[in-house]
C-alpha cells in the first residue's frame, strides 16, 4: 500500500479483535511445538485454527506466498516455507503468521528457542525480543519513525549482532503492508512523525553474525549470508498520545510456555 493509512477508534478496535484471534493461535503454536514436530503440521494448525475462529489466513496467497505461516528454522530470518522439517532440539524457529477477521487485518512473529538451546542462541532471542520492547516505548503520538529505529539499534550495538536492513516494519490494519516503514535501524528525530490512528508493526530481525541476506530462489526465503542464527519479534502497536496501545503482546504465548 503506498499511502498511510490512518484508523478510526472502530478500526482500531476491529483490528484488536483480529489480533486476539493471532495470539491464540501463537499460543495454541506454543504447546505443541517441539522436537520431532514438522513445520508443515504447525502451518496445518494455524489454517484450522483460524478459519475456525472466523477468520482467514493474512498469508496465504499473498502475493503466491503458498502457506499461512512463514516459519523461518536458525539461520532463516523470514519468509520461511513449512515443510517436512522436523523440529529438532537446539533450534530456533520464527513463527510468523496474520490473521485476516472481518477484513481487519493483524500480524506478528515469536522466534521459539526449542528444548535446551546454546548460551549464543538464548542471547540473540533475550537481546532481539527487548530490542523490540525499546522499539514500541517510542511508538508515541509526536515521535517519529526514527526514533523507534534509534532505540531498536542502539540497544543492539553493543552485543556485536548483525541489524537486518534490507527488511523492515510497516502500517497494517486494512492491508498487510501499508506505509510508513518501519526500519529497525536511523536516527531519532528522523523519519515520518507518528500521529494518532497509525497502526504500526514493529519488528526487529537480529543475526548473531553478520547483518547481511541471501534470498533464496524460492522468490520468499530469507536467510544469514554467514549461516549464523536469527531471530524475529514483531508486536502490532497503534499510536496514541502518551503511552503505546499494543494490540498484540506476548503474555498468552509466554504464560504457555512458562507451563512447560
Amino acid at each position: 500500500m503506498s499511502k498511510v493509512i490512518y484508523k478510526t477508534e472502530e478500526q482500531i478496535e476491529q483490528v484488536r479483535e483480529s489480533a486476539k484471534v493471532l495470539s491464540h493461535l501463537l499460543a495454541e503454536i506454543a504447546k505443541v511445538i517441539k522436537p520431532g514436530v514438522t513445520t508443515l503440521s504447525l502451518d496445518k494448525l494455524a489454517y484450522d485454527f483460524i478459519h475456525d475462529n472466523g477468520g482467514t489466513p493474512a498469508f496465504l496467497n499473498y502475493h503466491g506466498f503458498p502457506y499461512s505461516l512463514c516459519i523461518s528454522v536458525n539461520d532463516q530470518i523470514v519468509h520461511g516455507f513449512p515443510s517436512d522439517y522436523e523440529i529438532k532440539d537446539g533450534d530456533l524457529v520464527s513463527v510468523d503468521g496474520g490473521v485476516n477477521l472481518n477484513g481487519f487485518i493483524s500480524d506478528s512473529a515469536y522466534t521459539f528457542g526449542i528444548g535446551e538451546i546454546s548460551e549464543e542462541a538464548q542471547q540473540l532471542l533475550d537481546v532481539t525480543k527487548a530490542s523490540l520492547y525499546k522499539g514500541v516505548e517510542q511508538a508515541v503520538a509526536g515521535k517519529r519513525v526514527g526514533d523507534i529505529s534509534s532505540a531498536i539499534q542502539e540497544y543492539v550495538q553493543p552485543y556485536n549482532f548483525g541489524i537486518v536492513r534490507e527488511l523492515v516494519g510497516h502500517g497494517v490494519g486494512l492491508h498487510l503492508h501499508e506505509k510508513p516503514e518501519v526500519p529497525n535501524y536511523g536516527k531519532r528525530g528522523s523519519g515520518p512523525k507518528l500521529e494518532a490512528g497509525l497502526v504500526i508493526c514493529i519488528e526487529p530481525m537480529i543475526n548473531a553474525g553478520k547483518s547481511g541476506v541471501r534470498f533464496w530462489d524460492d522468490g520468499w526465503t530469507v536467510s544469514t549470508i554467514d549461516g549464523k542464527l536469527s531471530a524475529h519479534f514483531e508486536q502490532m502497536v497503534a499510536i496514541r498520545k502518551g503511552q503505546p496501545d499494543v494490540l498484540l503482546n506476548f503474555d498468552e504465548v509466554e504464560e504457555v510456555l512458562n507451563k512447560k
